[in-house]
């Protein structure tokens, strides 16, 4: 495996843990990870990769060993403001290659159209977006963000990090014992009670209180003007799972003036676990030429 090292930044007051690969100097490539992830997990696609890349991958907030803020939930605009930092110190003039896994590519993809001078390239690695909503559904979404404040969720616990990775696996059938077992120990932490859970805040899984409005989003894809590479599982269960039909993932695609697809044979959500080699060869393929 390629070593990786550990940068600390202060980011808006937060102690904030950026994973790197490669040499500073060589080409950047800034990864992004998603929902209940943590930069540890790009390792397979950073080991196939073929070039010499500085890659920069950060743990967002309240996930991974990047702090946590005294807020008791998240809001997602504190993203594309921390995400706007990370660019600064890194790349304060030249415009940068961004790729983003699911919750990753939603911001990567609104960041590239609120400050498209900053960009120069965009894979979004199944970040679809979210399901409209309707103003009459937020009586509701306010109702169900007020009850998980007063009854925070919790994080699963496991006897081991071995019995965290045969969970990981047994959600993707795709993902192999050394890799599972490898995400397993990066992304954990002891419980007082000698157990391990994943290394995140629970709090992550309340509820945004705010609808998501998709024109809004839409509005930031359609002002992005760099290249746009558009990556999704053969075997993805993402659009099922938020009733999004063939047509609205139509429609969200052709936001992007210039964009790419591709889909990955025998890869489900987790493409970058499940198909690293052949990712990597895409994302190269792109942001080099």
């Amino acid at each position: 495996m390629k070593p990786s090292r550990s940068t600390f930044l202060d980011i808006r007051g937060l102690r904030y843990h950026v994973r790197e690969w490669g040499t500073p100097g060589a080409p950047q490539m800034f990864i992004l990870h998603g929902w209940m992830d943590s930069s540890a997990s790009f390792q397979f696609v950073v080991d196939a990769l073929e070039r010499d890349w500085h890659v920069l991958a950060p743990d967002w907030r309240g996930y991974g060993l990047t702090a946590r803020p005294a807020a008791d939930c998240y809001w997602f605009p504190d993203y594309l403001a921390d995400l706007e930092r990370i660019l600064a110190h890194y790349s304060p003039d030249a415009p940068v290659r961004l790729v983003g896994h699911s919750m990753g590519g939603n911001i990567a993809c609104l960041y590239g159209g609120v400050r498209p001078k900053r960009i120069a390239k965009i894979a979004n690695l199944e970040g679809f977006g979210l399901p409209a909503t309707q103003p009459d559904d937020a009586p509701k979404r306010y109702a169900r963000w007020l009850d998980e404040l007063a009854d925070p969720p919790t994080l699963r616990e496991h006897e081991s990090t071995a019995a965290f990775a045969a969970r990981l696996m047994h959600g993707n059938a795709r993902l192999t014992a050394e890799r599972a077992r490898f995400i397993a120990e990066h992304w954990s932490e002891p419980t007082p009670g000698a157990r391990v859970r994943p290394l995140a805040d629970p709090a992550h899984k309340i509820v945004n209180p705010t609808l998501y409005r998709l024109e809004e989003s839409m509005a930031c894809w359609r002002a992005v003007t760099a290249p746009v590479l558009w990556v999704v599982g053969a075997q993805t269960q993402t659009l099922a799972q938020m009733r999004l039909t063939e047509a609205d993932h139509e429609a969200r695609k052709r936001c992007f003036a210039k964009l790419e697809a591709h889909t990955i044979p025998d890869a489900g959500h987790m493409l970058h676990h499940d198909q690293p080699e052949v990712l990597a060869r895409l994302l190269e393929g792109f942001l080099v030429g």
